[in-house]
């Protein structure tokens, strides 16, 4: 996730401050955070709250750090520096404050660490291993509920929220959805949907933004790298992946190697995403010819058409009818390698690997059709031992797809976000958008092909 609200970038003045950040001398443009400039002095200032896309909050206080010597506690992420100031960023005073709020925090948290999602990688487990926290000193009183499966899309664990609001600014200000929302204050302040309605009742688009700003395993992709794995030890069964280009820049891992990965994993065959994809452009390409309405909207994943029916039912006319790159590849794709194969279609396992969570989201997902994210790819790497690293570089295999005939030239443009969606939706209204065809995608940084 990126894209900071514009209303949470710096004032940038063309002034520079200078300041003394425990004990030693910097200079910084005058508007930067205190947080920012302990940073150029290699200086780390612990947070939980703060996320570097998001806008700056002051939830948590574990950034807490002292000025000029004055007994008042001034939050980092959200204070910006002044001329002259001398800061301190820690002592024994501040660890102890850092030290008793963690401690706080995790007196309100279940105490599952080893079967987490999120274990080792959980940034209130980092700072409780920061500040020697192997007992609480209070009494914990996490609830006991159970976690909930957001349309095989999403889990919401709310026994393990922090109240760190990180997701609802990502719903809300980045990108417009407004799905997860906090309500009431002080002690009974929380993080929920409306009306504490499951995310499928309100104007959720699943397109994961949530999930990848918590700091803890709060809410995070359902997992189903299990129903996979069973999938491929079933020998009556054939599983067949395709692998989008995307999750090798996401995951800085060359193509070749992913491939070879998978196919070590036991998949019967590995193909190139961009195939389903041009197979679906070509379609949506054949049905602008005959589209009344122009310009034809179409989405990464399906819950762009949530979008635009919860928030522009009026142009839901604009919408394609064409299959996205996951039902293309489990049908088109799916059927076309069960007759080369010479086996029935309902034998035949499909798995997607997408680089983000947005993909998983189906309205009627199809039991024998996966979708798996860069962070479920990671732990079937993990879970199969393999050392991607030292793999030899494969390619991928190879299918015959008839395409239609594009004869025409299609003048299409593409948004990453929905936040960007709108703006294009708000032209298309207006009849101001002169494009062909306009593709969404669920995720700011573009990521979600």
């Amino acid at each position: 996730m990126s894209h900071k609200p514009d209303t949470c970038q710096l004032t940038q003045t063309g002034k520079n401050v200078n300041l003394i950040i425990d004990g030693l001398p910097v200079t910084v443009p005058e508007g930067t955070r205190i947080l920012e400039a302990a940073k150029k002095l290699n200086i780390t200032i612990p947070t939980l709250c703060e996320h570097p896309d998001l806008c700056k909050r002051a939830l948590c206080r574990i950034c807490v750090v002292e000025c000029d010597g004055r007994g008042k506690l001034v939050a980092a992420c959200a204070n910006d520096v002044w001329e002259g100031v001398s800061i301190v960023t820690n002592n024994k005073r501040l660890s102890l404050i850092r030290k008793t709020i963690v401690e706080m925090l995790l007196a309100n948290h279940p105490q599952d660490c080893l079967k987490c999602i999120r274990n080792k990688n959980c940034e209130l487990q980092s700072l409780a291993l920061k500040y020697n926290i192997f007992t609480c000193s209070f009494e914990n009183g996490a609830e006991d509920t159970k976690p909930v499966i957001e349309s095989d899309t999403l889990v919401r664990d709310m026994d393990k929220c922090v109240k760190c609001a990180r997701c609802a600014e990502a719903c809300l200000e980045v990108q417009t959805i407004g799905a997860i929302s906090t309500a009431r204050r002080s002690h009974d302040f929380e993080i929920c949907t409306p009306f504490k309605q499951p995310l499928e009742d309100v104007s959720c688009v699943f397109c994961g933004g949530c999930a990848s700003v918590c700091p803890v395993g709060a809410i995070y992709e359902h997992d189903q790298t299990s129903d996979v794995w069973e999938s491929l030890n079933n020998n009556s069964v054939k599983t067949i992946a395709q692998i989008s280009p995307a999750l090798a820049e996401v995951l800085h891992i060359k193509a070749g190697k992913l491939i070879a990965a998978v196919k070590l994993m036991g998949f019967d065959k590995v193909y190139d995403a961009s195939v389903a994809a041009n197979a679906a452009s070509a379609e949506i390409c054949n049905e602008i010819k005959t589209k009344q309405k122009k310009p034809v909207v179409s989405g990464c994943a399906e819950g762009v058409s949530r979008f635009i029916k919860n928030f522009y039912p009026d142009l839901t006319n604009h919408l394609t009818t064409a299959k996205n790159i996951r039902k293309t590849f489990a049908s088109l794709i799916k059927s076309k390698y069960a007759k080369e194969a010479g086996v029935d279609q309902s034998c035949v396992t499909s798995v997607s690997f997408m680089p983000c969570i947005a993909q998983k989201y189906a309205s009627a997902p199809d039991k024998i059709d996966f979708v798996l994210s860069a962070k479920e790819f990671l732990r079937m790497i993990k879970t199969a031992g393999i050392i991607i690293e030292t793999l030899p570089e494969e390619k991928f295999d190879t299918i015959s797809v008839d395409l239609p005939n594009q004869d025409n030239v299609v003048k299409k443009e593409t948004v990453s976000g929905f936040a960007q969606a709108r703006n294009v939706m708000e032209s298309i209204r207006k009849g101001e958008c002169d494009a062909d065809w306009i593709e969404i995608l669920s995720c700011p940084d573009g990521y979600c092909k």
